[in-house]
């Protein structure tokens, strides 16, 4: 049996793992013109792909049952190998004072060291290595038309051609184009959460001294502006802030440059270097009743989103690519060759997202509720936050973030499909 996907980032090229390791044949369709580079470095100046994420380049704490993914992958040492090793996440006043610090050592301790902070591209490379180069990944072409009947699905690419399926999977991220073909516009899903977000990288060996080992992020109501080493010589800005209004501006720079300006320390140093076209989107998540439809299923960012102020979003894809090659698996056991109807492929991606769906619902549904802590819009909120965070290393607040960053090993995402191969 045979799937197409579309999308070659993280969740399509998990997605293409594991499906072939259920014995399926899997192509993975890609709008960039090339693989993205090995490091999360170059990835940030690289041209955006179809997923439409945040960009490759930004720093991801992975953790949660993608971890326990990546060990059945055989990629745990690998994946740990590109760990940045940022010792705590700093906060500055707007002046540059310090106000609070998490001590990186405390997601470590609560997930007993399952817990690693990495460059998004760097992840996606470690996959993209792991699937191997006879894997047929098809850059600089994206999907036009969504065509299904009994037999199976067509996808009419951009370059023209037609590709032939039993499933077809939209792995295109937050604002995929496989969702918009089969299950209507974006703004029936799109949940905007109030704020902008921006990133790129910089040239600075100095201030690359003064960062060390740590994420620093000056803050003040309503805005807040992170900056992290990368080399010696380089660095990555992440900056936030409130927008009451989705839409995006046409001169981001400018934006960047008017929100952010007030604050200082060497927040005006950083805003100096930003690029004319930095990433530059709304922060918000994708909420749907349903992400398949007959032989189409949606993984990743394209159907679960929880947004970065929830985290998690690369490792809940790489474990719903997991469960998605599961069920499929269990249309054909022992046999490549074999084919299903669309009542046995539908039924198998209602089995998907009835394991996977329950847990993204829950994130989300607390990312929403911690959206008013990722930048406080208050004097108060900011002032109580930065209190937690000087709590942060007591016993009590450790049980207080368990449930946050622990992951029960009895969730749908690590429970094996019956007759499921191994």
């Amino acid at each position: 049996m045979r799937a197409i996907i579309i999308g070659g980032g993280i969740a399509g090229l998990a997605t293409a793992w594991w499906l072939r390791h259920e014995g399926w044949e899997a192509t993975v369709v890609e709008r960039g013109p090339a693989p993205s580079p090995a490091s999360g470095l170059a990835a940030l100046d690289a041209p955006d792909s179809i997923d439409g994420t945040l960009d490759r380049g930004y720093v991801i704490d992975y953790f949660g049952p993608g971890y326990d993914t990546l060990e059945r992958m055989g990629l745990r040492a690998r994946v740990h190998e590109s760990g940045l090793g940022l010792n705590a996440v700093r906060y500055r006043r707007a002046d540059g004072r310090d106000s609070a610090r998490l001590d990186a050592s405390v997601p470590a301790r609560i997930t007993g060291g399952r817990f690693l902070t990495l460059l998004r591209g760097d992840l996606e490379g470690v996959l993209r290595e792991a699937l191997g180069p006879a894997a047929d990944v098809r850059y600089g072409t994206g999907i036009e038309e969504v065509r299904q009947d009994d037999e199976g699905v067509t996808a009419v690419l951009t370059d023209g051609s037609a590709e032939r399926a039993d499933v077809l999977v939209g792995a295109d991220g937050i604002h995929s184009r496989t969702r918009r073909l089969v299950f209507g516009p974006e703004s029936r899903y799109r949940r905007y959460l109030g704020a902008h977000a921006a990133a790129y990288v910089f040239t600075d060996p100095e201030l690359m001294g003064v960062l060390a080992n740590e994420f620093q992020a000056v803050e003040a109501p309503g805005v807040q502006a992170g900056m992290y080493r990368l080399s010696d010589t380089t660095g990555a800005a992440f900056l936030c802030h409130l927008s009451p209004d989705g839409s995006l501006p046409q001169d981001p720079r400018a934006r960047l440059l008017e929100v952010h300006g007030g604050l200082g320390w060497l927040v005006p140093r950083l805003l100096a270097a930003c690029p004319p076209r930095p990433y530059y989107d709304e922060v918000g998540q994708i909420v749907m009743p349903g992400w398949s439809d007959a032989r189409v299923a949606l993984v990743g960012d394209a159907c679960q989103a929880v947004s970065l102020m929830a985290g998690q979003g690369a490792s809940m894809a790489v474990a719903a690519a997991e469960v998605l090659a599961q069920e499929l698996g269990r249309l054909a056991p022992g046999s490549g060759a074999a084919k299903a109807g669309t009542d046995e492929v539908a039924a198998a991606l209602r089995r998907y997202e009835g394991r996977v769906k329950p847990v993204i619902d829950t994130k989300q549904r607390a990312g929403r509720s911690l959206a008013k802590w990722f930048v406080p819009a208050t004097p108060a909120r900011l002032f109580v936050r930065r209190q937690a965070l000087r709590l942060s290393s007591t016993p009590l607040a450790e049980r207080v973030m368990r449930p946050f960053l622990a992951t029960p090993r009895d969730t749908p995402f690590d429970a094996p499909a019956e007759g499921a191969r191994s």
